[in-house]
């Protein structure tokens, strides 16, 4: 999609020369932009605030927290990113990927320790915050892609799951319990079968919850979360008020802003907390980074990762400072805030803005708001999550990364969030040491009429050389393949038509050797002399020579003979050996015979 010039008409980027530039390109943003462009910012904020509250509201409770943490973390996230980061669409707050995490990490602690829930979530957001910004400062922003599209899509679907077994009893009106999905939904099921469900709560939160989906569905332009839980409200309020109607209700906020409170800080909460705190900085960073490189793709910006690392570490300690909790960039209130008209980081300040203006003069609106409404909208927003055909495309396109992705849900599921997104990671890493470990190898021959060498598996007509073995290893050579190679080559030798003379190792995918590879290649090296066969190499990297150098057995190799193209090493052999051959004319008036280049098969 091409850059909209009209969006970009609103501001100037200034010149990177000075360092608070650098260090807040939010700020800088904010500095340059043009009065002709903040009435789209002032319209978009007051839109993205009617999403930005109720979602506040709906995640703190999620989370197991009281539901006025959710705009103190709203509030603190927006102005921290408003300085820190260098999009001007993303809206960072509190997110449903990280629902699950908070609670799994936080949970456990509460009757362990003694404190409450909330400075613990507030720790954990210091110490996710710290995680971020030091990745960042170090240029760290790659770790993210240890998080494969297959492990997200099991992640997030997981998290689906365990969110939406937490959210279900307050949608039926009975007490929540349990701190893993299959506790949680046999505390369910034995309440169901109690026949507990509260009738009230239940027809208000799935009305709530068809209203949302049938708004979102037919008339995706209005806000439907907003128009549920006006309506919502008003019903309970039509009804007699919360005492006449049985349905919890959230009551009234406490009045004023968020103030800077510091979370306890002991050693044992810091240790117990910091495996959450790693995966939360994990899942978060890479949301971050896809909406951020979706969005700067749509408008011709450049992505920093490093910097929206430090962006998602500012707004995570803000959060925390703040009486907050973890927070990470939103996919759902980001396009909010674009379709609103939003130009420069002003939208996220003006949303801030109206979030506290609501805190310090309007306290008591929502105070008749019911707490199934706020289960309704994080069970519509978990459910816009699900991605069946996302599946069905992966298995048919590779069962082995679907497989991650199952790993991934069910270790989310099932062992809780930390201990599942740790398992997916492993096997995705497990998965690439095995192909890497077993790569793809070729012998390669000459088909007349086709530029190059290719594989002879791939094309039984190809012809051979009498004597010359064109061997091609798909991988770095290291310590887990060493002995494989060894293996491979042995047998290809073995296998040829003719006995061999020499075989050259086509090295070009070959992008490192280590220190054990490199003594295995001597070894090698000094049987196939031993059986009078002439170990040789093509197309080897400039980096990997000078690996071999620094191993000081370039001299040796170097002696053996290096070839710039797979060409030069059959007319080398050719010339060396007399060996009978014609080829096919390819170059008439070009290099003498066998001087063709390789065709990658």
């Amino acid at each position: 999609m091409r850059p909209d010039p009209a969006a970009r008409a609103d501001f100037i980027v200034p010149p990177p020369a000075a360092a608070w530039r650098r260090w807040l390109p939010g700020l800088a943003r904010l500095v340059a932009c043009r009065l002709d462009g903040l009435r789209h910012d002032l319209v978009a904020g007051v839109v993205l605030t009617a999403v930005l509250v109720p979602v506040g509201l709906g995640y703190a409770q999620a989370c197991g927290l009281p539901v006025i943490h959710g705009l103190y973390a709203s509030i603190a996230a927006l102005v921290a990113y408003a300085a820190f980061g260098p999009s001007r669409y993303l809206i960072q707050g509190p997110d449903s990927s990280l629902t699950a995490l908070i609670v799994a990490s936080t949970v456990p602690l509460v009757a362990a320790s003694g404190v409450p829930a909330a400075p613990l979530a507030a720790l954990l957001a210091l110490l996710a915050g710290a995680l971020c910004a030091l990745a960042g400062r170090l240029r760290l922003g790659l770790v993210t892609d240890l998080l494969s599209r297959p492990i997200r899509q099991g992640y997030l679907h997981g998290i689906v799951l365990t969110v939406l077994a937490g959210q279900l009893p307050r949608l039926l009106g009975v007490p929540t319990d349990g701190s893993s999905l299959l506790s949680a939904l046999a505390h369910l099921a034995s309440q169901l079968l109690q026949g507990r469900v509260h009738g009230p709560t239940l027809t208000l939160g799935l009305g709530t919850l068809a209203v949302i989906l049938l708004l979102r569905r037919r008339w995706p332009a209005l806000p439907g979360v907003l128009i549920a839980l006006v309506a919502a409200t008003l019903l309970i309020e039509g009804l007699g008020g919360p005492g006449a109607s049985g349905v919890a209700v959230v009551g009234a906020l406490p009045q004023g802003l968020p103030s800077l409170a510091w979370p306890p800080l002991t050693p044992a909460l810091l240790s117990q907390l910091l495996p959450g705190a790693v995966a939360i900085a994990l899942v978060a960073s890479a949301d971050t980074s896809v909406l951020s490189r979706t969005y700067a793709a749509r408008t011709g910006d450049a992505v920093d990762s490093n910097q929206e690392l430090i962006a998602l570490g500012a707004a995570n300690l803000a959060a925390g400072l703040f009486q907050g909790f973890p927070v990470s960039a939103s996919a759902s209130r980001t396009p909010v805030a674009e379709a609103a008209g939003a130009r420069s980081p002003l939208t996220g300040l003006v949303g801030a803005a109206c979030i506290a203006g609501l805190l310090l003069w309007a306290p008591g609106l929502i105070a008749a708001l019911p707490q199934a409404a706020l289960a309704a909208v994080v069970i519509a927003a978990c459910l816009s999550l699900v991605d069946l055909p996302g599946w069905q495309r992966l298995h048919r396109q590779r069962r082995s990364e679907w497989v991650q992705a199952l790993v991934a849900l069910g270790g989310v599921a099932l062992f809780g969030v930390v201990s599942g997104i740790f398992m997916a990671v492993g096997l995705a890493l497990m998965m690439f040491v095995w192909r890497a470990w077993r790569p793809h190898d070729a012998v390669l021959g000459r088909v007349d009429g086709l530029k190059g060498y290719h594989d002879i598996t791939r094309h039984p007509e190809a012809r051979r050389i009498d004597g010359l073995v064109l061997f091609r290893w798909d991988a770095p050579l290291f310590f887990a393949n060493a002995e494989v190679f060894r293996e491979r080559v042995l047998q290809v030798l073995d296998q040829a038509p003719t006995p061999p003379a020499w075989l050259v190792v086509l090295a070009e995918p070959v992008t490192d050797i280590d220190t054990t590879a490199a003594e295995m290649l001597l070894a090698l090296d000094a049987r196939l002399k031993a059986a009078g066969v002439h170990l040789c190499f093509a197309e080897m990297k400039g980096p990997v020579k000078d690996r071999l150098r620094h191993y000081g057995l370039y001299g040796h190799f170097e002696r053996q003979g290096f070839f710039p193209t797979v060409g030069q090493a059959v007319s080398s052999y050719l010339k060396a050996t007399g060996v009978p051959w014609h080829d096919w004319d390819e170059h008439p008036a070009g290099p003498p015979r066998g001087g063709a280049e390789p065709c990658r098969d």
